[in-house]
């Protein structure tokens, strides 16, 4: 029995992970967080490429996708329920906090942009589904390719301004005019390879709804797509 799914896309630092594991516990869904696996298997490249002797730089470039996904597969790299939510593991223990470093971070766009890893990855994440699993999922290109039958999907935007500044103080420092002039400029470098890449580009869906978050408190966006929500699930 396929489960309920709430796709929400949007650029990055847009908030669309906080979004949704705040929205699924609202709801008593799962939070599916298809990033995990994403830096899961390059955690999995960088083990494979420090084997080759490659101890620094993009992985791909001492190994080939298909031999990453094999060891990902060998090594047993999925997503276990934890909570609301799911944790990556691997060889059976999670790696939730490996997979955040700054080596995986520095890597994970190289090997998320290899077509044969998004579809290795999509497949597992519609296994989820398939299995009965109510979820709300986050991404870039969750509504247009993922889940283009999601049942309701949503899209998170604000200024790249906004988004600067949110992402400057969740690291703990002070937005001053500096930081948050760098940090504008990289987002919308980011804006624009992400709306522009070959493989799987960040789009808004036809169908989906637009959410300006850039005026709007955290909690006041979450309660925004809980009421879109709970007609369609029901009592969810």
């Amino acid at each position: 029995m396929r489960g309920g799914v709430i796709a929400i896309d949007g650029p990055s630092a847009s908030g669309k992970s906080s979004t949704a594991r705040a929205v699924a516990e609202s709801l008593g869904f799962a939070h599916l967080d298809s990033g995990s696996l994403y830096r899961g298997v390059t955690l999995v490249a960088l083990r494979e490429a420090a084997r080759q002797g490659q101890t620094t730089g993009n992985p791909l470039a001492a190994v080939d996708p298909e031999t990453i996904l094999r060891a990902a597969e060998d090594r047993g790299l999925m997503l276990q329920p934890d909570g609301a939510g799911f944790t990556a593991y691997l060889e059976g223990e999670p790696v939730g906090s490996a997979i955040r470093g700054a080596e995986v971070t520095a890597n994970v766009s190289a090997v998320s942009a290899v077509p044969v890893v998004r579809e290795w990855i999509n497949s597992r994440l519609r296994a989820l589904v398939r299995a009965g699993r109510d979820v709300v999922v986050d991404g870039r290109d969750i509504g247009t390719v993922v889940f283009p039958d999601a049942d309701l999907k949503i899209f998170l935007t604000a200024t790249p301004e906004a988004r600067a500044g949110r992402r400057i103080s969740q690291r703990g420092k002070r937005v001053d005019p500096e930081r948050l002039e760098a940090e504008t400029a990289a987002l919308a470098a980011r804006d624009h390879a992400d709306s522009t890449r070959p493989v799987a580009p960040l789009r808004r869906p036809e169908d989906a709804i637009a959410l300006d978050t850039t005026s709007m408190g955290f909690s006041e966006q979450v309660r925004f797509i809980i009421e879109l929500a709970r007609p369609i699930f029901g009592n969810a």
